[in-house]
C-alpha cells in the first residue's frame, strides 16, 4: 500500500488515501518513487471534469503529472534505465513512431500517454511510468528533485512554443548531439531576426524566456536568429524575474 491524494468524484473533496501501490503492467514500463510532484493547472482543470481522458479512465483518481523521483522496479524490456537511477519524467510519455514522433514532435504524439491523465498521477508515493526507456531522462547529480519535477510540463511545454512554433526549427535535438548537422543552414522561416514576445511571466511565461535564452545563446547565427526577448506582465517582481532569466526588454 501507499499513501495518494485521491478524488472519487469532480469538484469533490480531494483526500490523502492508503491505495495499493501501482504494479507494471507492461515489460516496458518502470515504478518511479515519488520525489517531487507540482501542482499545474491542467490538474485543476482535471478535477473539475474538463478531461475527457480522465472520464474515460474512470474515478477515483490521483492527479499530478510534474514529477521526478528514484526507479524502484523495471520491467524486463527496460534497458536505458535502472533500478535506483534519478530520474526526470515527462508529461508526455510518447511513442516513438506515430507521424509527429518520426518529425521530432514527441509533445503531440498522437498515440501519448499522460500520467495524471490517461493513468494514476504523482500525486502518490509511487507512480507506474509507461515506455520508460524512450522517455524518462537520468538526471545530473547538480539537478534537485524540485527542479527536475518541474521539466517534464512547463519546459517541454515552452520549448515547443518558442522552438519548434515560434523559430520553425524540428529537429533541435539531432543540431545539438550530431556533427553532421554542422552543415545546416538557417531556412527561409527563421532567417529573418525574430523578436521572441512573451505575454505573462509566470511559471510558463519564464519556462518560454529561459527556452529563448538558450536557443539564443548557442544557436544564434547557426540556426536560429533571435534578435530579441521581450517580456510582457503587469508585475513589477514577475518582470525583475524575466530580466534576470534572459529578457532583453520588460
Amino acid at each position: 500500500m501507499m499513501k495518494a491524494a485521491v478524488y472519487e468524484s469532480f469538484n469533490g473533496p480531494i483526500q490523502v488515501k492508503s491505495v495499493p501501490k501501482p504494479k507494471l503492467t507492461s515489460d516496458s514500463s518502470v515504478i518511479v518513487a515519488v520525489m517531487a510532484t507540482g501542482v499545474c493547472r491542467s490538474d485543476w482543470h482535471g478535477w473539475k471534469g474538463h478531461d475527457d481522458d480522465i472520464k474515460h479512465h474512470g474515478l477515483p483518481f490521483i492527479p499530478g503529472h510534474e514529477c521526478s523521483g528514484i526507479v524502484v522496479e523495471k520491467g524486463s524490456s527496460v534497458q536505458k534505465i535502472n533500478i535506483g537511477d534519478r530520474v526526470a519524467i515527462p508529461f508526455i510519455l510518447s511513442c516513438g513512431h506515430c507521424a509527429e514522433c518520426k518529425v521530432d514532435k514527441p509533445t503531440v504524439c498522437l498515440e501519448q500517454s499522460q500520467p495524471g491523465f490517461t493513468m494514476q498521477g504523482s500525486f502518490a508515493e509511487f507512480v507506474q511510468i509507461t515506455r520508460a526507456d524512450r522517455n524518462l531522462r537520468i538526471l545530473p547529480k547538480g539537478v534537485s528533485f524540485v527542479e527536475a519535477a518541474a521539466l517534464g510540463c512547463r519546459f517541454t511545454t515552452a520549448f515547443r512554443a518558442v522552438v519548434q512554433q515560434g523559430l520553425g526549427i524540428d529537429n533541435l535535438s539531432g543540431i545539438i548531439s550530431d556533427s553532421k548537422h554542422s552543415s545546416l543552414s538557417l531556412t527561409k522561416q527563421n532567417t529573418d531576426g525574430k523578436i521572441i514576445c512573451i505575454f505573462g511571466c509566470g511559471g510558463l511565461g519564464l519556462s518560454c524566456i529561459m527556452i529563448a535564452k538558450a536557443v539564443k545563446d548557442s544557436l544564434n547565427g547557426k540556426h536560429a536568429n533571435i534578435q530579441s526577448i521581450i517580456a510582457v506582465d503587469v508585475s513589477p517582481a514577475a518582470l525583475d524575474k524575466a530580466t534576470q532569466l534572459g529578457a532583453d526588454v520588460s
